[in-house]
């Protein structure tokens, strides 16, 4: 068997052997001598006859008493032979014995008494006797504590740097996770499978790990394996976890790191771990490299005013670049990256060459939902009421994350009222917990302030309903929920595009909370200011960005970078568009009191039933309006699937107004 390993193979740990112990135990113990023994001189332990008989005969020429009833009696150097038996100059300059006395008062009489004969003229001094020791550890004790708080700090560095030891010596080493086949960090990993919907995502991908399996496969025919991906998208639409399953799915090294694991406080940390990174990735070629949250470190150089040339930052991002262009073509090492942010990423990094390619990760579709849903429903206990068709409708513009949050929540409703399982109106509760927030039954209201808010919200379901662009209603209520005194919800449908006409409608159906105020209560509030806003900066969008104003037909304003301080237009243009701005906006608020006074009667009829039940659904509006005009594939879906009277329907994505009667400062919820 090979030395230093057990029976089964695996190599010992043994500890290493350190010569500064030695060296530190050989300084004290001669430190101790000479405290304990100063001068070098000899010394001898007598008895209390012996000493008293030295006296007499006139050795002594110094004694010394002690408080613990030790003395030492130093010896002429005439006599040092008689009690030593060496010469005076082998025993050093100091020779003396030592010995216990019975008390100090028998000594000091003892030695008055052979003072008076003649037989002792030297001298008697009576001491406390010092701990040397003791004197030594108590000196030595605060520099031991320094040591040692250094060295248990120094490991602790060397453990939070990722393992790579060394403590401050290793803060420029690379702290990526590496995950290897057999790994036990991947133990439970993740795979394509866990990754629901994202197909084109995935098929990029998948494509990616094949380059690294079958690297022949492509290069034969002339081709170049890409260097880096770099995974676009939203925030929660699975761009970390579709890398996870990269990691999962390849059967090669995966390092793993965020973009802040660049970033330290010291100078050129940053470029010496990129370097670092690239050796250890070069080392187990063919592999790949997945940098989270890449705009950290490569955001655009030489835009951030407050920062030189020099800036520890740039000079990580100059290092990556020059890394990522400076590894062989077919060396078998491909960059992943993910971002949310991809238009403050600096122009060297995007180019052909580096990140060859920009897989966008967008939010789910209907279908992909359905898919989502399948995967978080998996650990959670459900009934036979839970319909994932239903629930995926019901929640468009949901990333994965927020559908996550939604199963999640379900489940913390349904266990909150003791249930043994989650059911349909638990996953609709939990929509509306995380849309509205958490309903405040308990907060008082005047009946004045209740009636207002039923006329707002009435005002909204009125207009929705009658406009055709607008999106179909599923549910008023005027029960305070989160920051919003009052909310409305909708199903809108999933549109790649949108047209003026449809963005005008729903500019008017949120204006309608408003208009109601204005015609029925004859005073205007503060709870339209959420409404106000997004009005506003819709109706500045569609003149400034796309085009829409018939006086700045064709026009875009729009400027990608975030650190201009020149607009892009003329003042005289500014002045236009603000005119175009009020007239669109000030033409819709008309359009919706005309409608308003068209169906006074119904709107009052829908507000009074609003205070009377605090919560009304499409079908209460049916009934006292009709049946809508323009039926929306989503409102057809939508009535197939609820069969029953007990809708209880709470759900959707409040993509119009819903807004509040509160102070300026509150938000109404959407």
């Amino acid at each position: 068997m090979e030395k230093n390993k057990n029976a089964n193979g695996n190599k010992i740990n043994t500890p290493k052997f350190n010569l500064n112990w030695l060296y530190l135990t050989i300084i004290i113990a001669l430190m101790m001598l000479w405290f304990t023994n100063p001068g070098g001189s000899l010394s001898k332990t007598i008895s209390y006859t012996e000493f008293k008989g030295y006296v007499e005969k006139g050795y002594a020429h110094k004694i010394i008493s002690y408080d613990d009833n030790s003395a030492e009696l130093y010896v002429k150097p005439e006599f040092v032979k008689e009690v030593f038996g060496q010469e005076p100059k082998e025993v050093g300059k100091n020779p003396m014995v030592s010995l216990e006395v019975p008390s100090r008062d028998a000594l000091n009489e003892f030695i008055e008494q052979e003072t008076a004969t003649g037989n002792f003229k030297g001298d008697i001094t009576f001491k406390t006797k010092k701990n040397y020791f003791g004197a030594l550890f108590w000196n030595l004790l605060p520099f031991i504590l320094i040591i040692g708080i250094w060295m248990y700090f120094m490991r602790r560095m060397g453990r939070d740097s990722g393992g790579v030891g060394g403590g401050v010596f290793s803060v420029g080493k690379s702290r990526a996770q590496l995950f290897e086949k057999g790994d036990g960090k991947n133990q439970n990993k993740v795979t394509f499978k866990d990754v629901a919907g994202l197909k084109e995502a995935k098929q990029e991908v998948a494509e990616i790990v094949e380059f690294l399996k079958e690297p022949e496969k492509y290069t034969n025919l002339g081709g170049k394996i890409p260097k880096g991906a770099l995974l676009v998208g939203p925030p929660g639409t699975g761009k970390t976890l579709l890398a996870k399953a990269v990691a999962g799915e390849a059967d090669v090294p995966f390092f793993s790191l965020s973009g802040s694991d660049f970033v330290e406080m010291f100078v050129g940390v940053g470029a010496s771990r990129v370097r670092d990174l690239f050796r250890r990735a070069k080392e187990k070629s063919p592999c790949i490299i997945f940098i989270d949250e890449i705009d950290a470190v490569g955001r655009a150089r030489g835009k951030n005013p407050a920062m030189g040339g020099n800036d520890e930052r740039e000079s990580t991002l100059n290092q990556l670049l020059t890394e990522m262009d400076g590894f062989a073509t077919n060396s078998g090492i491909i960059i992943l990256a993910a971002t949310n942010r991809v238009d403050i990423l600096d122009k060297a990094l995007l180019r052909a060459g580096r990140f060859d390619r920009q897989i966008h990760v967008d939010l789910p579709d209907l279908n992909e939902r359905k898919e989502v849903f399948g995967v978080h429903l998996r650990p959670i206990k459900i009934d036979e009421t839970v319909d994932m068709d239903l629930l995926a409708r019901q929640t468009p513009g949901f990333s994965g994350a927020d559908i996550a949050n939604v199963c999640n929540e379900a489940a913390l409703i349904a266990a909150r009222h003791g249930k043994k399982t989650v059911g349909k109106q638990d996953f609709l509760d939990a929509v509306d917990r995380i849309i509205g927030g958490l309903e405040k039954k308990t907060k008082i209201m005047t009946n004045e302030e209740k009636r207002t808010i039923a006329l707002h919200e009435a005002g909204h379901a009125t207009l929705s309903w009658f406009l055709e662009h607008a999106n179909p209603l599923i549910k008023v209520t005027i029960v305070p929920r989160g920051r919003a005194l009052g909310a409305a919800w909708y199903l809108p449908e999933e549109r790649q595009i949108t047209t003026k006409e449809q963005m005008l409608d729903e500019m008017c159906a949120t204006l309608g909370g408003r208009a109601a105020e204005d015609l029925f209560v004859g005073q205007i509030s503060t709870g339209a200011m959420n409404d106000l806003e997004r009005v506003t900066k819709q109706a500045y969008g569609m003149i400034a960005y796309a085009g829409m104003s018939n006086k700045l037909p064709n026009l875009c304003y729009y400027s990608n970078d975030e650190y201009s301080f020149n607009k892009p237009y003329s003042e005289k243009t500014a002045e236009l568009i603000d005119s175009e701005v009020k007239a669109m906006i000030g033409e819709q608020y008309e359009r919706a009191k005309s409608i308003l006074t068209e169906h006074k009667e119904g709107h009052n009829e829908l507000a009074q039933l609003l205070m009377d039940k605090e919560v009304i659904f499409a079908e209460d509006v049916e009934r006292i309006f009709g049946k809508r005009p323009w039926a929306s594939r989503s409102e057809e879906i939508l009535e197939d699937s609820e069969t029953d009277r007990q809708k209880q329907i709470a759900a959707g994505n409040a993509s119009s107004g819903c807004p509040q009667i509160q102070g300026g400062n509150d938000k109404g919820k959407e």
